[in-house]
């Protein structure tokens, strides 16, 4: 019987273990959607982040133009220019300051 018991709890406790990362990745997603950018998230965005972006797009505009004629042989040169420039640039130029995460539809906020 103790044994049963045991069983009974070890297998409650998986499925329990195993259904907590479902529901909280549903609240964590609804707490960031709802959250603006403090003061000291634009700052450190102002001073740090946008100025690796800025340096990221510069190289990432070297890589692409040494590359190009490779890329032209692989028939890929939109996928390339758009991973190597335009990503970069978008991140560092069209983002709202202190935004950090990437919005799959593009980087204006849009009406709250």
């Amino acid at each position: 019987m103790i044994n049963f018991a045991k069983k009974t709890l070890v297998l409650v406790l998986v499925v329990s273990f195993m259904a907590v990362p479902f529901g909280s990745g549903v609240m964590a997603q609804e707490y960031f959607e709802t959250e603006d950018p403090g003061g000291g998230e634009m700052m450190y965005d102002l001073v740090v982040v946008r100025p690796v972006g800025l340096v990221a797009t510069a190289l990432g505009t070297v890589v692409f133009v040494i590359s190009l004629p490779f890329s032209a042989l692989g028939d890929n040169v939109g996928v390339a220019g758009q991973k190597l420039v335009k990503d970069p640039a978008a991140y560092t130029f069209k983002r709202p300051l202190g935004e950090f995460r990437q919005n799959p539809v593009g980087y204006s906020r849009g009406p709250r």
